[in-house]
């Protein structure tokens, strides 16, 4: 009875850490995350984050993939799971005069998965979707004004909290869906200077933007005994064009500075206006091949729709239909060994390319990666520790553009404990 409370005394705390790192940090420092939502988040979690965060067609009785809904039918029947991971991220940015470098470390995300009956189970769960983090500043030197400051800087997290079930219908077919709650807070400002002309007005825009509201992913895998302990898994997934609750707000002011003190005047003003955010439809295919206790290899195929994307009733110019593909694998030496702690180690692998859903200067910038990860059994227990390496290039220098190159190192636990077991006692 300790230990289980013990076990929900330790869930809490990280659900309340997720909640506060998510309301409150920057989980971002990239300039690409001015644009649109900012820097979207992938399903790279757990242990997919180690093989190219290919996932659509695994099915594990141990690890949560919230990818899919569906293979959540595949949890061992007896078993409570909790899962929990941070990542930090060493980036290198360069453009065609200038480099720097940024790091951010984060809570990432936190899960729980239980049985509700032996053909279906169901999980819930906090992970970011999207973030804002940014802040740039140029000069331009005009004949006429002289020089001229632009000052850009934003902050900010979209987050998911989700409920998902899965069920399996027959021996091979499963189902299931994910009912999402997006929500959080975007703010970017705006502003320009004439440091030589201090008698002209400058000018500042505050804009903040809020949403809110629910919708859904469904999933769908279907599981095919092949010979042996051999299985062929095909998943696909839909997550249909939603519109969000959204409220915009917006301050527009001149400002002039005179003898160390700032003039404002306000041009413009918009509080709380409520309108909507469509989010664009996203379809992703998926399969993999296993030989249970030993290899699983995944490709993954994502398509999103973001050229149909409105902000308040406007398309946006920077957005543009995103395409990802991810490939990857695990192996196991020898699952059940009782000798070699090596043996047991899940060794994975991975890769990714992925035309992302922003167009600068008419350049869709284009991501690719390659990953490492291992699953480190914990005991003689079915928890995990989950490490990955991830290295990759995003963006280009071409065009006045930025190009990033960066490094990840993520850490994910998965605990498992069985609770469902009734005691007999003589």
């Amino acid at each position: 009875m300790l230990k289980r409370l013990s076990g929900i005394f330790t869930c809490g705390l990280f659900v309340l850490m997720g909640l506060t790192s998510f309301a409150q940090n920057n989980n971002t420092s990239s300039p690409f995350s001015r644009f649109g939502l900012g820097d979207l988040h992938g399903y790279s979690q757990g242990r997919f984050a180690g093989m190219g965060g290919a996932s659509l067609g695994s099915r594990h009785q141990v690890q949560i993939n919230s990818s899919n809904p569906a293979s959540y039918a595949a949890i061992d029947s007896l078993s409570f799971i909790f899962e929990f991971g941070a990542d930090g991220r060493l980036s290198e940015y360069k453009s065609a005069s200038n480099s720097f470098t940024t790091n951010d470390a984060n809570f990432r995300y936190f899960s729980f998965s239980f049985p509700i009956t032996r053909w279906s189970a169901a999980t819930m769960g906090i992970s970011p979707y999207a973030d804002k983090g940014y802040e740039i500043y140029t000069e331009v030197d005009d004949p006429d004004i002289g020089r001229i400051g632009y000052s850009y800087f934003g902050t900010g997290t979209i987050s998911k909290a989700y409920l998902g079930a899965g069920f399996n219908l027959t021996e091979s077919l499963s189902v299931g869906a994910n009912v999402y709650y997006l929500f959080g807070t975007l703010n970017q400002n705006n502003s320009i200077y004439f440091i030589d002309d201090t008698q002209q007005y400058g000018f500042n825009e505050i804009e903040q933007t809020r949403l809110r509201d629910f919708a859904y992913l469904l999933g769908i895998q279907y599981d095919l005994k092949l010979k042996n302990d051999n299985f062929l898994t095909i998943g696909a997934t839909l997550d249909k064009k939603s519109k969000f609750t959204a409220f915009h707000s917006l301050n527009q002011e001149k400002i002039l500075s005179f003898g160390g003190s700032t003039l404002a005047d306000s041009v413009s003003t918009i509080v709380d206006e409520p309108g909507k955010i469509q989010l664009p439809t996203s379809i992703g295919l998926g399969v993999s091949y296993t030989i249970l206790n030993k290899l699983e290899v995944n490709a993954d195929f994502h398509h999103s729709k973001w050229s149909e994307a409105k902000f308040f009733g406007s398309p946006v110019a920077e957005l543009t239909d995103q395409t990802k593909v991810s490939f990857g694998a695990e192996y196991i030496p020898e699952a059940t060994s009782i000798r070699s702690y090596i043996k047991r180690i899940r060794y994975r692998a991975g890769i990714h390319f992925d035309k992302s859903y922003l167009k600068i200067n008419n350049q869709q910038l284009n991501e690719y990666g390659m990953s490492f990860g291992v699953g480190l059994p914990v005991n003689r227990s079915k928890s995990t520790i989950n490490l990955a390496l991830e290295f990759g290039r995003r963006g280009t220098i071409e065009d006045n553009l930025i190009r990033e190159n960066y490094t990840k190192i993520s850490l994910y636990l998965n605990l498992f404990d069985r609770w469902f077991i009734q005691r007999k006692f003589d």
